[in-house]
Parts: structure tokens; sequence; C-alpha cells
């Protein structure tokens, strides 16, 4: 089995997990693959082999990787996505520092999650992602999100106006510091910290979250992920700001922006002790009471 690594944050506490996930992987008769800047700091600093296989692009995922570990938190699992994009290579998210929504197993069970693994005993719980489409195709083959699209104001403190229609129908014109379009993967993103509902993974669903929106009887919606969001931006300035899960490009003033699930899905890894709902509980406090 070919499993793809991925990481971002080096330091000494990370560097025993990696060394640990190698160790295991060797005594499975497993083969790394690892990418290509993280293989460099792995040489030099826990003594990795050059000759270990890397990989550097999306392209490699259609060649014989088995299984992706993201390493990290939630930004680096979102890195990897950008990698696996439509290979159908399942993930699993490694959680090196606090844990997240995403990279939800802790440093703690490496050694038990991947005997889960070598066992089959998990499940894949597929992500979607959505799809946008500009004018000007500003994104290029990366116009992809697996949280989110937003749409920012750039060089004002003024509100920006978002018109938004769904399945061609009007929906409103949000006045606001800008708009989140979400999918249930980022509903426990930015969308959560602008007021956003929590949605389950699996449901077919998008949601529309107004940043600080002008009038407060303009709340969040979900809406069915069938129906394409059309969008454009109008202001005082003739460029605004749109984001894909954080990649920030510049967009004009009037640019129509239309937004679709995309037609291919993430499989993610989850085990039976180790579920969505489980980990919000955790993540969220639920249930505690911090008096006590």
């Amino acid at each position: 089995m070919n499993v793809a690594i991925y990481g971002k944050k080096i330091n000494k506490q990370s560097l025993a997990h990696f060394s640990e996930v190698l160790a295991i992987l060797k005594d499975f008769g497993w083969n790394p693959v690892i990418e290509k800047e993280l293989k460099k700091h792995l040489v030099s600093k826990i003594g990795l082999s050059p000759m270990t296989d890397e990989f550097s692009s999306h392209n490699d995922f259609h060649h014989g990787i088995d299984l992706t570990l993201s390493m990290g938190g939630d930004g680096t699992f979102i890195k990897s996505v950008g990698f696996i994009r439509n290979s159908g290579v399942p993930i699993v998210g490694i959680n090196t520092g606090r844990l997240g929504f995403l990279a939800n197993i802790s440093k703690d069970q490496i050694a038990q999650t991947m005997d889960l693994i070598k066992r089959k005993q998990f499940e894949f719980q597929k992500r979607s992602l959505l799809r946008i489409h500009t004018e000007e195709n500003l994104f290029g083959d990366d116009n992809f999100a697996l949280n989110e699209v937003t749409f920012h104001k750039k060089d004002t403190a003024s509100m920006i106006t978002v018109h938004a229609s769904l399945d061609d129908k009007y929906l409103n014109s949000y006045w606001a510091d800008g708009l989140i379009v979400a999918t249930p993967t980022g509903s426990t993103a930015y969308s959560l910290s602008c007021g956003g509902p929590i949605i389950t993974p699996g449901c077919q669903v998008h949601i529309l979250t107004p940043i600080a929106p002008h009038n407060l009887n303009v709340r969040p919606m979900v809406v069915p992920d069938h129906m394409p969001i059309k969008l454009s931006l109008e202001g005082r300035e003739r460029k605004y700001l749109i984001s894909l899960d954080g990649n920030s490009k510049n967009i004009r003033q009037g640019e129509e922006v239309i937004i679709t699930k995309a037609e291919f899905m993430i499989n993610v890894i989850k085990f039976e002790d180790n579920n969505f709902l489980d980990t919000i509980r955790n993540k969220m406090l639920w249930g505690i009471d911090k008096r006590n």
C-alpha cells in the first residue's frame, strides 16, 4: 500500500509523530510517499532516506496512491484535499496540535488509528465541495473549496452589497462586510464564527452566511446544493476579494460569480469511536460545566 503523507508544521514535537507514523508504515510493509517539501525537512532532521518516494502535484494521486495522511491541523487537511481532488484517494487527519474538526485524530491515537486502517475497520464519509465559475477564470484549475467561498471588501471600511440569486431567482442583496457560501464541512469554520448553523456531513445543502450584516433581520440561510448560486458585488471601490478556503483573488465590481456543487467528493475515513458528533461535542465543550 502506498501512503501519501502531508504536513506543514515541522518542530520538535511534530517530528516525533512523523517518526512514529513512518515506523508504523515500515512495520506494516507499507510504502510512504511524502510531499516534496516535507520530505526535505524529514531527510535533514530525522535522517529519512533521500530515496523515499515523493509527490508534488495532484497529478501524482492518480498513479497508485492508496491513502493520504494529513498531519497537522484543519488548514493542513484542506491543503491535502488540494492534492487529492477528484482522485478518490481516502484521507485521514491526524492532529498534531489541538483537536480539530477535520483533523480529529489526536496524536495519542496514531498507533490505534493505523491499526484500525490495517484491519479495515472504518467507513468512508463523503464530503462535498464547492466549484466556482468566474468570467476571468480567476482560480484556474484550483476553482474548488472544501469549506467555503467568501466575498470581502478590500480597501474600504464601508459596507458592500452582494446581490444573490438562487437557481436564477433573485434572493437578496446583502448589505454587509461580505458573504460566505459554505459546505456542510465549512459550517464549522468561518460561517460558524459569523453565526451560521452547524450542519452534519452528508447533508446536501449549502449555507449563505452574511458577515456583519447592516440589517439584523438578515439571517444565515440553508439552501439545496443542487441549485446554482449567482453572486455579484457592488460598492464604492472597483475591486474586492474573493477567497476559496483562504486562497484570495481580486474581483471586479459587477463581475458575476456562479457557485455550484463540485462534481466530485472527498472520501474521509471515519471510525466508529471517533465521529463528527463526538468531535463537535468535544470541540464545543457541550455538556461541560466549567464551574466544576
